[in-house]
């Protein structure tokens, strides 16, 4: 992780990333000509952002509902491993149903967030896939029944 004095960005850094947060798909074109810029001045800076590991990957935002994953559900998992340990973590990430793992202060150790075809693919999960995680005491889990908004966008300040 870079110290705090490289990740300092200018107000075009922001506008950059502002676009391309709302279109990770624009053009170093399209933000030259949005920012009054040149188009190599732009990609330069997008480079930088790159190698700082500001902008950490490109991604498509696809509509679980079209791939038949129907059911998203938090699961709140205790485990043994110690304070600062990351195997339960690890071996938790290494499932492709689970799309999140936060290591949480309280009760629990973990929060993640999994999405699955249906109750029965979820039973499934946790059965072939958290029970043989050796660490894992218990878990608590919620079934979201409406998402009202969900995102992975960031609020960018001036």
């Amino acid at each position: 992780m870079l110290p705090p004095k490289e990740l300092s960005l200018d107000h075009t850094d922001l506008s950059i990333l502002r676009l391309m947060q709302d279109n990770a798909r624009i053009s170093n074109a399209d933000i030259a000509r949005e920012l009054e810029m040149a188009p190599s001045a732009v990609l330069e800076r997008v480079k930088k952002l790159e190698q700082k590991e500001i902008i950490l990957q490109y991604t498509t935002r696809l509509n679980p509902l079209a791939l038949h994953q129907n059911l998203l559900a938090f699961v709140f998992i205790k485990a043994a491993d110690g304070l600062g340990c990351s195997d339960t973590a690890n071996e938790l990430s290494r499932i492709p149903e689970v799309q999140e793992v936060h290591h949480v202060a309280g009760d629990d150790c973990y929060l993640v967030k999994i999405r699955t075809a249906d109750s029965a693919a979820l039973m499934h999960l946790m059965r072939s896939s958290l029970s043989k995680i050796p660490n894992i005491i218990s878990t608590r889990t919620t079934i979201v029944l409406e998402t009202v908004k969900e995102q992975q966008q960031l609020v960018i300040s001036q």
